[in-house]
């Protein structure tokens, strides 16, 4: 099954219904590549300063940058993309809240072999969520061309509907070539990997997921971004970094304050139980009331 493209002006609706069936899809050239070369420039200290992968998996020739919206103001800018934040919306409706679960720029090194294939939602401990019950929604922005050569993503598109835990060989993978600028959106339940890097060149991606408020995240927003920065900030990136309830009486703070109240005092409105969220509000009472 190949992967679909799909252009930037498509709604976050229609991207949602590929996601649901395929597992996968390629939005083309959503953003100037200009944003992609202000990520590549402010984050490059990082970048040189970071080691190489201590095992296959992370990848020996190749670097992983995170803390970007704390490094990157280009990034955040990205992290925000309206089209991106909609569809992850309707991937995980069935939850009071999402949040950003990492961010994190990939720079696949020359002769980097291939990634084992695997899902991304094994990192909850290999927990077996059940089929269809989607627990992230997944970008790879395209900081270079990704082509088959200089180790573009594989994926196997509809193995969001497979059993889990399956070894799959690259020989089963379809390549998520994109043009710079562009997009590749999938699903924590899509088996998929990176690609072997056989140009001369490092191939860098720009890695931001997304996953729901009552799970804990991969990178520890409160952490890779230093509280002074934090309180900077616009509120909506805040609570999408985490600064927000992530269910009915989930995540408040010390008297039952809203987490926002951490770094922005006077800012939450509502009492913490029900968030700050009129969405929120609304799913937690039916909830309660069910």
């Amino acid at each position: 099954m190949p992967i679909e493209h799909v252009p930037a002006a498509t709604g976050p609706a229609e991207v949602q219904k590929i996601l649901a069936r395929d597992g996968c899809v390629v939005i083309d050239r959503l953003v100037d590549p200009v944003l992609m070369d202000a990520i590549r420039e402010e984050t490059a200290p990082y970048m040189e300063a970071c080691p190489t992968g201590a095992d296959d998996f992370g990848g020996r020739a190749t670097k992983r940058v995170g803390a970007l919206v704390a490094r990157s103001e280009s990034a955040r800018e990205v992290v925000m993309n309206p089209l991106v934040l909609g569809t992850a919306k309707r991937v995980m409706a069935q939850v009071a809240s999402f949040q950003i679960h990492l961010t994190q720029i990939i720079a696949i090194g020359p002769g980097q072999e291939a990634q084992p294939i695997h899902r991304d939602q094994w990192a909850f401990d290999f927990f077996p969520f059940p089929k269809g019950y989607e627990v992230q929604c997944n970008t790879i922005w395209a900081m270079d061309d990704f082509t088959e050569v200089n180790g573009a993503t594989r994926v196997i598109p509809g193995s969001n509907h497979y059993d889990d835990k399956l070894q799959f060989s690259h020989d089963a993978t379809e390549c998520a070539e994109m043009e710079k600028g562009s997009v590749f959106l999938y699903t924590g339940s899509v088996y998929h990997g990176g690609g072997a890097n056989q140009s001369d060149a490092v191939r860098m991606g720009l890695n931001i997921t997304y996953n729901l408020g009552f799970l804990r995240q991969e990178e520890n927003q409160y952490l890779s971004c230093p509280k002074e920065i934090a309180a900077t900030l616009p509120e909506d990136l805040l609570r999408l970094m985490g600064y927000q309830m992530g269910a009915y009486a989930l995540g408040y703070i010390d008297d039952i304050r809203d987490p926002i109240e951490a770094v922005r005092p006077g800012t939450s409105k509502r009492g913490a139980l029900f968030g700050d969220s009129e969405a929120m509000q609304e799913k937690a009472r039916e909830q309660l009331a069910g």
